[in-house]
């Protein structure tokens, strides 16, 4: 139920690359290999993954993996 509240409000507030983004940081992927799973550059990676930072407001991934378990986003 909490996952599924989450995943609404997420869709709201992250676009789906930027939530698959947070996803793959989740397994603890690095940039790089984000890029290469999904196909895009490690600068698009970290693009999106600014963008994702300052919606949540949170500064890097330790805040933004807190930050996503609170919010039901994983």
């Amino acid at each position: 139920m909490r996952r599924e509240i989450g995943a609404r409000e997420a869709a709201g507030v992250l676009t789906p690359r930027e939530l698959e983004v947070v996803r793959l940081v989740s397994r603890g992927l690095r940039n790089r290999e984000i890029g290469s799973r999904l196909s895009i550059s490690e600068q698009t990676v970290k693009a999106h993954l600014s963008h994702v930072y300052a919606k949540l407001a949170v500064n890097g991934r330790l805040a933004l993996l807190r930050c996503a378990e609170d919010r039901g986003y994983l």
